[in-house]
C-alpha cells in the first residue's frame, strides 16, 4: 500500500486522518466482512463509521441502486420525486414527531447544520447549547457548538455556544451520584446557565455520543432538560446520525430513551439509513420546518438513487427486525467484552447499548486517558482480522465497537475473541 499511501499524502489534506501505522485499502465487502488490497479478509466491528448500518453489498440495496441508477440518477428537488417522497413519508411517520415534515441533507453534518438554521431562525436568536464531549460535524457552524476540542479546529463560530452538563455519565462533577441525582444536579446547572444568557434558541444533543466514546446520561436525563425548556420556548434538536434506526436494539431513536416529556422539535439523522449512500436529512414540527421566509434548495439531498437506496435499506431493517438483533446479539457481545476486559487493568470501563460498545482505555491505577493503549489495540486487533474504531473526549482513549444490525451470534463471538487477542497486547 506504500505507493497510494504516498500519492494519498501528496494530495490530500494532512488533517485527513487514516488508521493504521499502514494503512489499508478496502476493495470489497459482502455481510459483515470487507476485504483489502492483499486479498486479505477482515471482519468489521466499525461499518465505516457506522455507516454500513445493515450489511455490507446487501442484494436489496444494491439492486435498488442499480435499477434506478438504470432510469435516472438526478434532477434536485426543483423537480417531483417519488423516491424521496416515499421515503419523508416513511420517516415521518417512524419519527414520533407530530406534523412532521422531512428535508434531506447529504450528510450528518449538513442535517445538523440545516437543524441549527431552522432553530436560529424560528427563535430569532443565535444562542445554543450544547453537551459538553459532543460531536455534530465538520461545517463552520457544526465545529462551533461541538464539545470536543479533538474535532474543533477554530473557536470563530456564527452562533454563541454553552455546554451543559450531562453528556458523560462517570466523568465529571456529578460522576459520584446516583442516576437520579446525577439527573437533578443537571438539570440545576441547566436552569443556572438559562439564569445567565439571552434568549437561547435550542439545545442539541447527542443521545449517546458517537466520537465522545459512546458516553451517554442515565434515561429520562433530555426529558427533564425538556421540562425545562419548554417553559422558556428553547427547541431540543436530538442529533440521531449514530443512534438512529435501531442501532442502540432498546430503541428506534435514541431520543426514546428520554421520551417521558415527548418527542424533540427536530431530529437529524444521517449515516446508517443509507447503508454507505450520502443521505443525511432533519425531521421537524410542520411550524418550525416551515419558518424559513427565504429561497432553499438541495441540489444533492434526496436524489433519485440515494432515496432509493434508503427506502431499500429500510424496508430490509425493518422487515428482519434488525432493532431486535441489535439487541440480543448486542446484549451477547458487551457481555462477551467485558469478560474479555475483566483483569485487564488499562480497562476503565465497558459501556454501552445494542450494536454500540465503548471500552474506555485509562494509565492503569488511574483516571488519565490512555491513547497509546488504544492505538496498540486498534493495531492488534486489525492484525487478528479485525477493524474497530477508536474516538473519546480529552484524549482518544475509547475503542468504538459498532458492527452491521445483522451481526449473527457466531460473528460476534469470533469478534470479541479477536479483541480479547488483541487487548492481550497491553
Amino acid at each position: 500500500m506504500s505507493g497510494l499511501f504516498d500519492r494519498h499524502k501528496a494530495v490530500i489534506p494532512d488533517w485527513v486522518a487514516l488508521y493504521y501505522k499502514d494503512p489499508i485499502e478496502i476493495t470489497h465487502g459482502e455481510g459483515r466482512h470487507v476485504w483489502d488490497a492483499d486479498g486479505r479478509r477482515y471482519l468489521d466491528f466499525f461499518g465505516g463509521i457506522l455507516t454500513t448500518m445493515t450489511a455490507h453489498a446487501l442484494p436489496e440495496v444494491t439492486k435498488a441502486v442499480a435499477e434506478q441508477a438504470g432510469r435516472i440518477i438526478h434532477s434536485s428537488t426543483l423537480y417531483l420525486n417519488r423516491p424521496m417522497v416515499e421515503l419523508a413519508e416513511r420517516i415521518a411517520g417512524l419519527s414520533g414527531i407530530p406534523d412532521a415534515r422531512v428535508f434531506f441533507t447529504t450528510s450528518g453534518t449538513e442535517a445538523n447544520d440545516t437543524a441549527l438554521l431552522l432553530a436560529t431562525a424560528y427563535r430569532r436568536s443565535n444562542q445554543i447549547l450544547a453537551m459538553r464531549n459532543s460531536y455534530h460535524g465538520r461545517s463552520f457552524s457544526t465545529v462551533g457548538i461541538t464539545g470536543n476540542r479533538a474535532w474543533s479546529p477554530t473557536s470563530l463560530s456564527p452562533l454563541q455556544t454553552l455546554y451543559v452538563h450531562g453528556g458523560v455519565r462517570t466523568r465529571g462533577p456529578y460522576a459520584q451520584y446516583t442516576d437520579a441525582q446525577f439527573i437533578e444536579a443537571c438539570v440545576a446547572d441547566l436552569e443556572d446557565l438559562l439564569g445567565h444568557t439571552r434568549d437561547v434558541a435550542a439545545i442539541i444533543a447527542e443521545p449517546v455520543q458517537g466520537v465522545g466514546g459512546f458516553t451517554a446520561p442515565p434515561d429520562g436525563l433530555y426529558a427533564a432538560f425538556r421540562r425545562v425548556l419548554d417553559r422558556h420556548g428553547i427547541l431540543w434538536i436530538s442529533d440521531e446520525v449514530q443512534t438512529g434506526w435501531g442501532r442502540t436494539g432498546e430503541h428506534f431513536w435514541g431520543w426514546q430513551a428520554h421520551g417521558q416529556a415527548g418527542p424533540p422539535d427536530i431530529l437529524t439523522f444521517a449515516k446508517g439509513i443509507g447503508n454507505g449512500m450520502s443521505v443525511g436529512g432533519v425531521v421537524a414540527r410542520a411550524d418550525v420546518m416551515n419558518c424559513v421566509d427565504a429561497n432553499s434548495i438541495s441540489t444533492f439531498g434526496g436524489s433519485p438513487i440515494t432515496m432509493a437506496a434508503g427506502l431499500a435499506n429500510l424496508s430490509y431493517l425493518l422487515e428482519h427486525d434488525l432493532q431486535g438483533n441489535a439487541r440480543r446479539v448486542g446484549g451477547l457481545l458487551i457481555e462477551r467484552i467485558r469478560a474479555a476486559c475483566a483483569g485487564v487493568d488499562a480497562v476503565r470501563e465497558v459501556r454501552g447499548r445494542g450494536l454500540m460498545i465503548g471500552i474506555e482505555l485509562t494509565e492503569p491505577g488511574t483516571e488519565r486517558a490512555n491513547p497509546d493503549a488504544a492505538a496498540t489495540v486498534l493495531e492488534a486487533a486489525r492484525e487478528n482480522g479485525l477493524l474497530i474504531g477508536k474516538g473519546g473526549g480529552h484524549n482518544t482513549s475509547i475503542l468504538r465497537i459498532a458492527p452491521p444490525l445483522s451481526l449473527t451470534v457466531a460473528e460476534a463471538e469470533e469478534g470479541a475473541a479477536m479483541l480479547e487477542a488483541a487487548l492481550r497486547e497491553l
